[in-house]
């Protein structure tokens, strides 16, 4: 049995690895946060260990775990003050240096890190690993900083590094304050809800497609790689939003353009990850979204 450790065990994208690992007969480290409401969605057992710690403690996991393990997730990063708060983000890459080299004097094989597609910022192309990243906030900026820092310390520490950036995902455990399942929880009401224009391209990933997606680049992915993760069947954020509206409520109508939003284009290319992985999305927006409907029932 592979042994992983897996950090942000408890939330949105972590809980569905966790899942996913556990259902794969892996056994898993999770580290949490102490005293999260979130650590409730997972249960200790002979194949699932707790591991409550900070984020600012993550250097003290090689006193916690007294086994070498085979991979270490590392999806925490801190979500307080915002996205354009730079003392905050700036932490995180921090913390996230010395979590690698926890990893290290923990004895894991490979360091599987998650970016995001925030890197990139907005691009009218077909975004690949190769696109020219251009963030446009300090989450994005201090994303793509600690891409590249983990990447060149773990070349020095000698310990397999691979970074996903993960696009959007939606599903199980999706918190409340993101697009998705606020209009979701509207249209459950039987309110409407308001939107952008919504001409922009989107790409949308279901939360146990993305999980598949980090467990097969710690198995196949190739060391020192970057890999797109999402879904690839990007189209007009309009034509998503209107399959939720006939799914959940088709009596009631979206209020297009009224919200002022930065319009972000993403059009996402997931050749790398099917090259060398083998792994592509199985799961429909259609399905994902009814799955998505009963979480939130």
């Amino acid at each position: 049995m592979k042994k992983v450790i897996v950090t942000g065990a408890a939330g949105f994208t972590g809980c569905n690895l966790v899942e996913e690992l556990l259902r794969q007969n892996y056994f898993v480290y999770a580290v949490v946060r102490p005293q999260s409401e979130h650590n409730k969605r997972l249960k200790e057992s002979e194949n699932l260990k707790f591991i409550p710690l900070d984020f600012s403690e993550y250097n003290l996991l090689a006193e916690k775990i007294h086994e070498t393990c085979d991979y270490f997730f590392h999806l925490t990063w801190q979500s307080e003050g915002g996205r354009n708060n730079f003392f905050k983000q700036y932490q995180s890459l921090e913390y996230t240096l010395k979590t690698l080299k926890a990893a290290v004097k923990i004895g894991c094989k490979r360091f599987i890190c998650t970016g995001t597609q925030a890197e990139y910022g907005s691009h009218k192309e077909i975004i690949t690993e190769e696109t020219l990243t251009n963030p446009l906030d300090a989450y994005g900026a201090v994303k793509l900083a600690t891409c590249h820092l983990t990447r060149n310390l773990a070349k020095q520490l000698k310990i397999d590094w691979i970074w996903g950036r993960i696009f959007s995902t939606y599903g199980k455990y999706e918190p409340a304050g993101r697009m998705l399942p606020d209009l979701i929880k509207s249209l459950l009401a039987r309110k409407s809800f308001s939107l952008s224009s919504a001409t922009q391209y989107w790409d949308y990933l279901y939360s146990k497609d993305a999980a598949e997606a980090l467990i097969a680049l710690a198995e196949h992915g190739q060391a020192g790689e970057i890999y797109n993760v999402a879904n690839g069947d990007y189209k007009p954020l309009k034509e998503f939003t209107e399959e939720i509206r006939q799914i959940v409520a088709p009596d009631i109508s979206l209020n297009y353009g009224k919200t002022q939003a930065t319009v972000v284009s993403l059009r996402p290319s997931v050749e790398k990850i099917f090259k060398y992985t083998g792994w592509k999305a199985k799961v429909s927006f259609s399905a994902g979204i009814k799955e998505a409907v009963n979480f939130l029932k």
